[in-house]
């Protein structure tokens, strides 16, 4: 991902490498490995009934609580709370300069694509709740006098996530491999064919299009799951993550979804390692195929990965085989959020500063709009190397326990028997590879 450094350009974006993960890596990726072992031996002896039921799980919200989340008035100042800060990014997009110092850039990699996954942790579908997307068509389906939320047709449901996989692909390769990904005029383009497809997209099918295709909104969905805030027969209800995460409905192209948000996290690390780096110099053509190939290999092989380790047990007659995948892929958005702290915490802290500064100056002109041009940006986390690695260590492993819990309740839920335990071992070595895997990148970029 390109970054904002303090001076306001834009450079290649990693971990800090090694240099900020003063621990060895042999014992960080031992540590992990230990604890994923130790969680799914006392599971194997203590869980041996399902815990999580969507229909029953949580308790209701204070009524003061549900009435204040429901209400029509937190609705409409989300929305145009949203669309406001929508209108005036996009201003800077339009009018301001074609300079790494714009915060459009800052806005649409940082705060945007970073900072979604700790506001949906903390409260929810938050993209769902503020989507300038969702506003729009909105206020189309009011003018037209169409019903909200209803298109020409019904949403087919063999398409499931696939075009949110598509959409989350696509954005990751603009950040990852195109060569011009910090300049101003293709992420200009490439925001404004989402917002195109999208909209195009509600009026044809309604919103569920944006439910199911939305990249945005669908990331943000899936990581609001490990929030404590759920909905339960339009009640408000506060469950555990873990039972939370129990309600991901599985769909085609879930799996996809997962495989292009760890995957391309993995291939973050891995495109600025030593070895990658080596090999595409000694090509004659541009980064941009070589990147392109390991992008897919490696999103595509999460995806492979989790399929064959899900679909190597046994089953009942009433779940087919094939279905595993999605019926799993819920396990590892957990993995995914501890990867994208260890991956981005220290890029979000710092360079989300540095482009909430860069906002109240939209077109560069010396503006103080927001008032936050005199701040100053703290770097208290790079100063405090250990801390920061052993944070980094903690979410990869605490992300993978609670991925093997999570696949754990579900497989004596739907495995017979005899192959509740050793059903789930595929699955666990799967998940030590991405241990070891995704903490050898963290320390090798």
């Amino acid at each position: 991902m390109g970054r904002l450094d303090v001076g306001g350009s834009i450079s290649a974006h990693g971990l800090g490498g090694a240099k900020d993960l003063p621990i060895p890596a042999e014992l960080a990726i031992a540590g992990a490995v230990a604890a994923l072992v130790i969680s799914f031996t006392v599971l194997a002896v203590a869980w041996r009934e399902p815990r999580y039921d969507p229909a029953t799980s949580g308790r209701p919200a204070p009524a003061w609580l549900d009435r204040f989340a429901s209400s029509r008035a937190l609705a409409v100042t989300a929305r145009v709370l949203g669309m406001a800060f929508f209108l005036y990014v996009a201003a800077a997009a339009v009018f301001g300069k074609d300079s790494l110092i714009n915060p459009f850039l800052g806005t649409f990699y940082v705060l945007l694509w970073v900072g979604l996954v700790p506001a949906s942790l903390l409260l929810g579908p938050v993209f769902r709740a503020i989507s300038p997307v969702r506003t729009i068509s909105m206020l189309f389906a009011r003018i037209s006098g169409v019903p909200e939320g209803e298109g020409l047709y019904a949403y087919p449901a063999r398409l499931g996530y696939w075009p949110a996989a598509a959409g989350l692909f696509a954005f990751v390769w603009l950040e990852l491999v195109y060569p011009a990904s910090t300049d101003l005029g293709p992420v200009r383009l490439w925001c404004a064919a989402y917002l195109g497809i999208m909209l195009i997209g509600s009026a044809v099918w309604g919103t569920t299009f944006l439910e199911r295709a939305d990249p945005f909104e669908v990331y943000s969905s899936l990581v609001a799951r490990l929030s404590i805030w759920g909905r339960r027969d339009g009640v408000l209800v506060l469950r555990s993550p873990l039972a939370n995460l129990d309600t991901v409905v599985p769909r085609p192209g879930l799996v996809a979804v997962v495989g292009v948000l760890f995957g391309s996290t993995a291939f973050d690390s891995f495109r600025e390692s030593t070895p990658w780096l080596k090999l595409v110099q000694s090509l004659s053509t541009s980064r941009v195929l070589p990147d392109t190939v390991a992008l897919v290999v490696f999103s595509a092989g999460v995806a492979l990965v989790l399929a064959v380790a899900t679909m190597a047990t046994g089953v009942t007659s009433d779940t087919p085989r094939r279905a595993l995948p999605d019926l799993f892929a819920h396990s590892v958005v957990p993995i995914i959020v501890g990867y994208v702290v260890a991956h981005y915490l220290s890029y979000f802290v710092e360079y989300g500063q540095t482009t909430v500064i860069q906002l109240s100056d939209p077109f560069s002109r010396g503006d103080d709009y927001l008032g936050t041009a005199d701040l100053q940006v703290s770097y208290w986390l790079s100063s405090h190397p250990t801390f920061l690695a052993v944070t980094k260590v903690l979410a990869v492993a605490l992300g993978h326990v609670v991925g093997v819990v999570a696949a754990h309740d579900r497989a004596i839920k739907l495995l017979p028997r005899r192959h509740q335990l050793t059903g789930q071992l595929p699955i666990l070595v799967a998940m030590v590879g991405f241990t070891v895997g995704g903490l050898y990148l963290l320390f090798a970029a």
